[in-house]
């Protein structure tokens, strides 16, 4: 491993690349913990160390690296661009101009990413005018009575925020395409691995003042099998052959080579987690803006049990059961059994065994279904983890060892060891990966 690391440095033009990517993380760090204009710093973060865990926005502050909490330029970090991307794939599938689009190849996609950029901002400039609002009038961060800004009745300071929040989240967005293009990796999910890192040093020594040095090796070790677990997990995969039948082209014989389709256990990635707990924010919010009355409804206080309570038994079973039901959801609308089974026999290419057509689509269907299935529980297991840990050893809800941060860290640092190992093979050199 050692070694690898040594090759890659020493190949002048992937050490360029490696030197550009970390120099655009510090950057990037920076810019995540420099204060948006008209914050009174000294009072946010004496907000900071008094927050309840169970704010509504722990995962838009998970993904922004603590920024959102720091009201810093980037405060609103990748989720934007991460929402975005969500709502234009879901799109792909409901409007057909989208999906000629998409069918376009290279040119379509240009044009699906600019469509993306937008939707970007314009999500950016919704969430930053929110998260303004909440901090002026002092409900962004629960229990902290100290004034957040310097002037909390300037217009004008009010839409300097905005749009510095907001060039923020296009500042980033240039970032990861710079690093998609110019570095190594891809390069949102680079930034996204960035800012979830920044905040695991913290949660671990957040673990270890709470409860002490026995539980947090406990938690290490629980970690390090969790962290070996999911790695296991997201390279399995279920390989299904298909064999393309010889063809004449003029004088030419094509075909005749046979391959395979890989579908992964974890087909859906993290986007079922995020669904699930977008949705499971909804009631928290409802009860977050109906607390600051005097006689709130009942139905806030039943809310208040039974839907924020991340520790209750009943927000566990409904949140692993949106993850199982998302999951089959966004891996049904991101694999077409349909077009591949279609695209297979236009090129003449068959599964053995299987008919080509609709019996081939029929037996992908069925393989799907079942390997998503331990795929979903297999999601809603790791996401359950930090709101067990939080009933348990009353840790934050920003568990290390869990949830959206687990997956994050270890399936893009998966991808981006392979991308620098097939660059290290090229060069006749031993990858990471024996």
């Amino acid at each position: 491993m050692l070694s690898a690391f040594a090759n890659a440095f020493r190949t002048p033009d992937l050490r360029r690349k490696l030197l550009f990517v970390l120099g655009i993380i510090v950057i990037f760090r920076f810019g995540s913990q420099f204060p948006t204009p008209g914050v009174h710093t000294a009072n946010v973060q004496s907000c900071i160390d008094g927050v309840n865990d169970n704010s509504v926005y722990n995962l838009i502050n998970l993904f922004s690296g603590g920024a959102l909490l720091q009201l810093s330029v980037f405060a609103l970090g990748i989720m934007p661009y991460i929402t975005a991307s969500i709502i234009l794939q879901l799109l792909v599938v409901v409007i057909p101009r989208l999906e000629a689009l998409k069918k376009e190849g290279q040119s379509g996609q240009a044009k699906i990413t600019q469509y993306t950029r937008y939707l970007t901002l314009a999500l950016a400039v919704l969430q930053a005018t929110g998260i303004v609002a909440l901090a002026r009038s002092g409900q962004l961060l629960q229990g902290c009575e100290l004034p957040l800004l310097h002037d909390t009745e300037s217009i004008s300071l009010f839409l300097v925020m905005v749009l510095t929040m907001t060039a923020g989240t296009a500042v980033i967005m240039w970032f990861g395409e710079l690093i998609t293009d110019r570095g190594v990796g891809n390069g949102m999910s680079i930034l996204i691995f960035t800012q979830v890192v920044a905040t695991f040093p913290g949660s671990l020594w957040g673990v270890q003042r709470s409860e002490g040095w026995l539980t947090f090796g406990i938690v290490m070790v629980i970690g390090l099998i969790l962290v070996a677990g999911v790695i296991f997990i997201e390279q399995a995969q279920r390989r299904i052959p298909v064999q393309y039948a010889r063809r004449m082209v003029g004088r030419k014989m094509f075909g005749g080579n046979s391959t395979y389709i890989p579908l992964k256990v974890n087909q859906a990635g993290i986007i079922p987690v995020i669904f699930a707990s977008s949705l499971m924010y909804l009631p928290a919010m409802a009860v977050q803006f109906n607390q600051a009355n005097e006689n709130p409804p009942s139905w806030v206080s039943w809310l208040n049990k039974y839907f924020v309570d991340g520790s209750h038994p009943l927000y566990m079973a409904i949140f692993f059961a949106l993850i199982i039901f998302f999951t089959y959801f966004y891996v049904s609308i991101t694999f077409d059994t349909h077009e591949v089974a279609d695209n297979m026999k236009k090129y003449g290419g068959f599964i053995p065994g299987i008919r080509a057509g609709k019996p081939t689509e029929d037996y992908l269907s069925y393989v799907l279904s079942r390997i998503t299935f331990p795929g979903a529980l297999y999601l809603g297991l790791i996401a359950l983890i930090p709101l067990i840990a939080f009933a348990v050893i009353n840790a934050n809800q920003n568990f290390p060892f869990g949830g959206t941060s687990i997956l994050i860290m270890v399936g893009v640092a998966l991808d981006t060891v392979k991308q620098i190992e097939s660059q290290l093979q090229q060069r006749n050199y031993e990858g990471f990966l024996r």
